[in-house]
């Protein structure tokens, strides 16, 4: 029996991964496989209960588990927090705790919501993109950093850092992943102007190599950020640094449609992953049933491929979220004006999910 810790955090993170684990369990068990849950706390709900936004025997239980399924962390009631002690330190402590050095968004548009992008439909019908974001190195985690006095003027300071073996490992993955797709990487780098991505330049070309199967083609991240709106369609695999990626995963994903519909996951050596939709923990409609689940749901399927290797499963539940959505169910944030009043909450979306895996 697979153990999968449950961190369901703040705002909507309860709401949405309380219908991702029904969904995931019920997946499973059609398949006749048996997950056991152990729930947690992680980020904001953390801090009020223990004082940390993650306890050590949480990062030990989840090394001795099989994945993580994360809702959300952090909201405006821990803003004035100091910084080491705000819930987004607890999601970045696990991920390095863990060693989850890749993060994986996929960027699909669902045929049924191609009218839901704030691009017109024929620019982003067909989009199927991956980002692959290095997730324990640059800005985030270099040192030295802080803030100080430095002549009467308050001066703050971070290190952008990368080594070599660290760029290699990340590139790995995007070429791999790759090969499962149409065969072609952008790196994403600011070589004209910082010395750390013209060292990915040459270690990305050096791992190219090995994969003459997969073209390579490097992109600055500004022109890329302007394509990526003007063209989606043009790309295959993202690969990214941390900061690159934290940005350009977020554009993706409302290139789509809604940052509702996207999933994540961060994963590390030997199956370890965590998995957690891209939407953020969205305070303001926290408790309301209003939440679209859709993306922790997604999420709960990159679980099944990545750590379960049970591809059939994920296929399963990705094929029932596309019948709820070909059958004109909408959350809110999917809805158009003339849908709103038939909206359906968190829990019927949910509900609807698990109906689909049964046809």
């Amino acid at each position: 029996m697979d153990r999968i810790v449950l961190l369901p955090g703040d705002g909507i993170g309860p709401e949405v991964t309380r219908e991702a684990r029904r969904v995931l369990e019920a997946a499973c068990s059609r398949r006749g496989r048996k997950l056991e849950f152990v729930e947690e706390l992680i980020g904001g709900a953390s801090l009020d209960a223990r004082g940390t936004p993650l306890a050590d025997d949480v990062v030990r239980l989840a090394r001795q588990s099989r994945a993580v399924l994360l809702g959300a962390v952090g909201g405006p009631k821990w803003d004035a927090a100091p910084v080491d002690r705000r819930p987004e330190k607890g999601l970045l402590r696990i991920r390095k705790e863990l060693g989850l050095f890749a993060n994986l968004r996929p960027a699909t548009v669902f045929p049924a919501l191609a009218s839901a992008s704030t691009l017109r439909s024929e620019a982003i019908e067909g989009i199927d993109l991956l980002v692959v974001r290095e997730l324990t190195g640059g800005l985030y985690f270099g040192e030295p950093r802080g803030r100080a006095l430095v002549d009467g003027k308050r001066e703050a300071r971070n290190t952008l850092v990368y080594d070599e073996v660290e760029i290699a490992r990340i590139a790995r993955v995007a070429f791999e992943a790759a090969r499962g797709r149409r065969r072609h990487v952008t790196h994403v780098h600011k070589a004209n102007v910082l010395e750390v991505s013209q060292l990915w330049v040459e270690v990305v070309d050096e791992t190219a190599r090995r994969y003459p199967d997969v073209e390579l083609t490097h992109q600055l991240v500004d022109s890329c950020a302007m394509l990526l709106v003007r063209d989606p369609r043009r790309f295959d695999v993202m690969l990214t640094e941390n900061l690159f990626g934290d940005i350009l995963s977020d554009e993706a994903a409302m290139i789509t449609g809604s940052l509702g519909m996207l999933p994540s996951a961060s994963l590390g050596e030997g199956g370890m992953g965590l998995y957690e939709p891209v939407h953020g923990s969205a305070p303001d409609i926290a408790g309301k049933d209003v939440a679209n689940p859709l993306a922790a749901i997604l999420s709960a399927a990159m679980l099944c491929e990545h750590s379960l290797g049970a591809k059939e499963v994920a296929a399963d539940i990705r094929s029932a979220v596309t019948a709820v959505l070909d059958a004109g169910h909408r959350t809110a944030d999917l809805a158009t004006p003339g849908q709103a009043q038939a909206a359906v909450g968190c829990a019927k979306m949910g509900a609807l999910v698990l109906a689909g895996l049964d046809r």
